[in-house]
């Protein structure tokens, strides 16, 4: 087992710790939060220990898993490398791509794993789907949630958005060509609706759309790719592949067929992977104790995250430009 500390203790924070605690990888040594009150309440509720300093808190720790707000992240993370400790940091990995670049880069230096929590990557629906994904050339993503003041700190792109654009990254194997987005402001001072279409090199295009003031909510992702469309409901936890291949001679009579306008036959059929229900940050933490344990590369990189807040503020800039 590993000894596991948290930085932060805030609503992700106590997801963080319980789950900690519940596996049989870990060894949950406890946490700190510069919040005193807050700290003490947790200890009197659930029983972690309460560390007096976030060095102190380090030092008990083999891995570290930061959960504090983004604005304290690199801070954070920097204490933690250094001291030679394993890097579990929540997302957006870093406020600036500066910081994340710097974050990559000492991990590399002090030989210590990172791993990004892009939890999305582990939702049940999408690793059903996710080696099916060969070379979409057309991505739709909806992500939608009803008004909650946390989070709000951020733009919605940094909240929200950036989920599905690591998806998307992680799934498209081109470098992104250029980015159109908008994004507007509505109760909060950054944006709280946004709507982004990345271009890759590839000719791959991705529209995305984000949203914190909706009155319902929606995760939902669509791939178009060579004669297949594939869906994820992130929500939901479900999906769909439709795929599409030339018509036999001997057609069932039951059979979906489409003819395009030169007169070729596509067969339409549906393949139901099977989806096998997680608990997906307790599946991320546990994949980066193997990923420790194995000395290989974890699922979602520093690399990866840092990229994905590239991309992210690369939205974010362009809606100065409108």
């Amino acid at each position: 087992m590993l000894k596991a500390g948290v930085l932060g203790a805030g609503h992700l924070g106590k997801i963080h710790l319980k789950l900690l605690q519940q596996s049989t990888k870990y060894e949950l040594v406890g946490f700190y939060d510069a919040d005193k009150n807050a700290s003490e309440k947790i200890v009197s509720e659930f029983g972690y220990k309460s560390f007096p300093s976030m060095e102190s808190l380090i030092d008990a720790s083999e891995m570290v898993v930061v959960v504090t707000p983004t604005s304290k992240h690199y801070e954070c993370a920097e204490k933690v490398i250094r001291a030679g400790k394993h890097l579990f940091i929540e997302k957006p990995i870093t406020q600036t791509v500066s910081e994340a670049e710097k974050i990559r880069d000492l991990a590399h230096e002090y030989n210590v794993r990172g791993q990004v929590g892009q939890v999305e990557r582990f939702n049940p629906a999408f690793q059903a789907i996710k080696d099916k994904l060969i070379n979409p050339m057309f991505i739709e993503t909806h992500r939608l949630a009803e008004f909650n003041p946390r989070g709000t700190d951020v733009s919605v792109v940094l909240d929200l958005m950036i989920h599905d654009i690591d998806a998307i990254l992680s799934v498209v194997k081109s470098p992104v060509k250029g980015v159109n987005a908008s994004g507007v402001s509505v109760i909060s001072e950054t944006p709280d609706i946004a709507n982004a279409r990345i271009e890759f090199e590839n000719g791959c295009v991705a529209n995305l759309t984000a949203s914190r003031i909706s009155l319902k909510r929606m995760r939902k992702a669509r791939f178009f790719q060579r004669d297949a469309y594939i869906s994820v409901d992130f929500l939901e936890k479900q999906c769909e592949v439709v795929k599409m291949k030339d018509a036999p001679t001997d057609l069932d009579e039951y059979a979906m067929i489409l003819t395009n306008a030169e007169g070729i036959k596509k067969q339409i059929y549906f393949e139901n992977p099977e989806i096998v229900a997680n608990n997906a940050i307790l599946d991320e933490l546990e994949s980066f104790y193997e990923a420790i344990k194995a000395d290989r590369t974890p699922e979602v990189t520093l690399r990866q995250g840092t990229e994905a807040l590239r991309v992210a503020m690369l939205i974010i800039e362009n809606f100065k430009k409108i």
